[in-house]
Parts: structure tokens; sequence; C-alpha cells
């Protein structure tokens, strides 16, 4: 396994939608494996294969329950959420291709999502509150949906500002 690079904002391929995966071979078993082994070195919650740049629809989730155990993760191909409902603020929301910054986030408190497993059987998941935020936030990114484009146009312009300056000093 091997750790990518993190694809960060302002990358145009955040933006652009991902394309459907039409063929599960060991190529793109192995990029899942990568992507989780990326994911847990970060540390984060998620990881969509566009920010890894891939663009494919491809997510992985991480469902370790502590630091002691053993890293367990699940992956989600070509996942589309067919339901929705209630309101969740997800406070604090962050984004590995959007460093240093957080924020709060409206989001749906429940979600179906339907998808594929690493097999290519079809899978279907029924979240609330976090589990259901991170499956949004990452779907977002298959969409070349940001989490900040999900917050106030002065937050995100705060925010753009801040990485330009940060852009001209390096």
């Amino acid at each position: 396994m091997a750790i990518l690079d993190i694809v960060t904002f302002p990358d145009k391929r955040l933006s652009e939608p991902s394309e459907k995966v039409t063929e599960i071979d060991d190529t793109l078993k192995t990029l899942i494996a990568d992507m989780a082994e990326t994911m847990f070195d970060a540390p984060g919650a998620g990881l969509a294969a566009v920010q890894v740049g891939v663009n494919k629809q491809i997510l992985v989730v991480n469902t370790t329950e502590d630091d002691e155990g053993e890293k367990s993760y699940f992956a989600l191909i070509n996942p589309e959420i067919v339901e929705a409902d209630g309101e969740f603020i997800s406070e604090e929301e962050g984004c590995l291709s959007v460093p240093e910054f957080r924020a709060t986030v409206k989001r749906f408190n429940r979600v179906k999502v339907t998808a594929q497993d690493v097999d290519g059987n079809p899978m279907e998941l029924n979240e609330e509150g976090f589990p259901a935020v991170v499956l949004q936030h990452e779907i977002d990114h298959l969409k070349g949906v940001l989490f900040i484009n999900r917050i106030s146009a002065l937050k995100r312009e705060m925010y753009k500002r801040k990485v330009k300056k940060w852009m001209k000093g390096r």
C-alpha cells in the first residue's frame, strides 16, 4: 500500500464531477487500499478518489473505533444518495482538501445510500448523524462540490483570500 498525495483547494480537479466506475479490477482495488492508507495517515473520516487526483466515483470511510483498535474502513463505488431527511448541523466540518479551515455546514440528519462494494456487489447504507455527514461530504466531492460551497459567500471568500496569501508566500 502507498500513501498518495492529497489534492488541495484551489486545484480545479476538485470542482469537476467524477466519472462512474465501469470496471472493478485489481488496479482499482489497489487504489482503494491506497486511498484507505492515505485517509488513515492524514488522518481523516473519509476520502474521495478525486482527492488523490483520480476522477472516479470511489470513496472510503474510516470505521476505526478508537486509536487502540485495528484500522478499518469500507469503500463505496458509484455511491448515490437515494433518500435524505431531517436537518443536522455539522459543526467544525473540515476537509483534507481544504486545509486549516473548519465551518458549520447544514446537512441531512439521515441518508440512504446505494452503491457497489469492492467486488461489484450492490449495497445499501442507512446512516444518521455523523456517519451520514461523512457520506454526504464525500459524495459531494464526487459531484465536484466542496464543503466550502455550502457555507456563506463571506466565509468562503475569507478562506479563498487566505489561500491566495499563503500561495504567494510559498
